[in-house]
């Protein structure tokens, strides 16, 4: 079992968790995920590993509650375990030798990419790090991308806090500048990293995206988390989840994560009625 030992709210809907599981800790890279249950009876589901503590020896997770699966995990409190707790899966991303970035979060895909920043700063490497939200109250982790960062830029989308408008204005900002960087690294939702890699390709910026579909082993087995990447299909779990942006069918991605909509509201849906019945 797997031990809770820390559960912190980052926002309303954004849950950190530090979980207690040495070898994982002990083996996890940047961008790097688990696949975890809550209970012997629950769905599996990805998380992508926010930092590992090796003298805790403790993963922390970072979720948003929105679906069945992590309004489960929500409800645990500190002390309490999950069934399992499995990884790292997936390939860590591809750091080394790089000197100047922009890594680009959206969203709870910031809690992803804060780990890739923390580790370019620690090799040295010059960081300029975006992150949009749609408003103020969901901002997460600000104070830990200011640290890594020999830049850093906010953006919401109805300017209550930051900047006004989306992550993709100050970077075509800088392009248009004629700055450059080694990687541009964006992750976040699909439409935000369409947008990216709209806006980079423009100006033949490499840029590399995380992609995170539905999964459900992990090995590339179930071929649940297929995409479509320079003609070709790949498996974001052993292919990725890192990939070159310019070259990921976005639309199929965006229209494939929509099919399951109605299944996880419904899922959602239920678990909360579950969850009334017994508080009552």
């Amino acid at each position: 079992m797997y031990t809770i030992m820390r559960k912190e709210s980052l926002n309303p809907t954004v849950t950190r968790m530090e979980i207690l599981a040495p070898l994982v800790a002990k083996k996890a890279r940047p961008g790097q995920f688990i696949i975890l249950r809550v209970d012997a009876d629950g769905e599996r589901i990805p998380l992508t590993v926010a930092g590992c503590d090796l003298e805790k020896g403790t993963v922390s997770i970072i979720f948003q509650i929105v679906g069945a699966t992590t309004l489960k995990l929500n409800q645990k409190s500190e002390g309490d375990s999950l069934a399992d707790f499995v990884g790292p899966l997936g390939t860590p991303t591809e750091v080394e030798g790089l000197k100047k970035v922009c890594v680009i979060g959206g969203g709870v895909g910031s809690a992803i990419a804060l780990p890739v920043a923390q580790e370019l700063h620690r090799l040295g490497a010059e960081v300029t790090a975006i992150a949009g939200f749609r408003n103020k109250d969901l901002v997460i982790l600000e104070d830990e991308f200011k640290a890594c960062s020999s830049r850093f830029m906010m953006m919401t989308d109805d300017g209550s806090y930051g900047e006004k408008g989306n992550v993709t204005a100050p970077l075509k900002e800088m392009l248009e500048k004629g700055e450059r960087f080694d990687e541009v690294i964006a992750i976040g939702p699909l439409i935000m990293m369409k947008f990216v890699c709209l806006t980079t390709k423009e100006y033949g910026q490499k840029t590399v995206v995380s992609m995170n579909p539905i999964m459900i082993d992990g090995t590339g087995m179930c071929g649940g988390c297929r995409l479509t990447v320079g003609g070709e299909t790949k498996f974001a779990c052993v292919d990725g989840p890192d990939f070159d942006g310019h070259l990921v069918d976005f639309d199929e991605a965006m229209s494939r994560s929509r099919s399951y909509a109605p299944f996880e509201r419904h899922a959602y849906e239920e678990a909360c009625n579950l969850f009334k019945k017994e508080v009552r």
